[in-house]
């Protein structure tokens, strides 16, 4: 009986075997998925552990890490240069296409005294339009090339740790539109 299984069994064995030794495709990371959609990666800050992304519609969710904040908070917040803060909630949903991010969630902007969503971001050309609804304002997309990092924004000190995430990751695949 059991010479008649032997056959069966080195040949489940040996497609075993060949599907453990198949080489498995990596998932990209939230920021290669951004730049898959022309976006560049500062658009979102250090810590992404985990994002979900449905190709037929478009809709995301990026879940940061809650221990990245720097303050043991759930949110990631910091201030860009003394002149805009930034908060993330540790979930941010929304729908991706080349060049539009639409009905975001999870990611505001403080104006004055205010927190307010930013709920649309587009790129023309080299440029990223930030939406709030009734307002919006455009800035040079060499200022996302690099991930803000929870707390300290650009300020911090590990700014030399990108350069090697960067060519360890292949972000580098970033164009700049007209840029020759």
């Amino acid at each position: 009986m059991l010479p008649r299984r032997l056959p069966l069994l080195l040949a489940l064995a040996l497609v075993a075997a060949a599907a453990a030794a198949a080489p498995a495709t990596a998932k990209p990371t939230a920021y290669e998925a951004l730049a898959d959609f022309d976006f560049p990666p500062g658009i979102l800050p250090k810590g992404v552990v985990a994002y979900t992304l449905d190709n037929s519609t478009g809709a995301f969710t990026a879940t940061l890490d809650a221990s990245a904040s720097g303050t043991g908070s759930s949110v990631c917040e910091f201030s860009i240069q003394g002149s805009y803060s930034l908060r993330y909630q540790t979930k941010i949903t929304g729908k991706i296409a080349p060049d539009h991010l639409t009905d975001l969630q999870g990611v505001s902007v403080k104006v004055l005294f205010f927190w307010l969503n930013i709920v649309e971001v587009t790129r023309t050309g080299d440029s990223l339009g930030f939406s709030v609804g009734i307002a919006s304002a455009d800035f040079g997309i060499e200022n996302f090339l690099e991930c803000p990092t929870c707390g300290c924004g650009f300020d911090c000190n590990d700014l030399l740790a990108l350069p090697r995430q960067i060519a360890s990751t292949g972000i580098a695949k970033l164009r700049l539109r007209g840029a020759f």
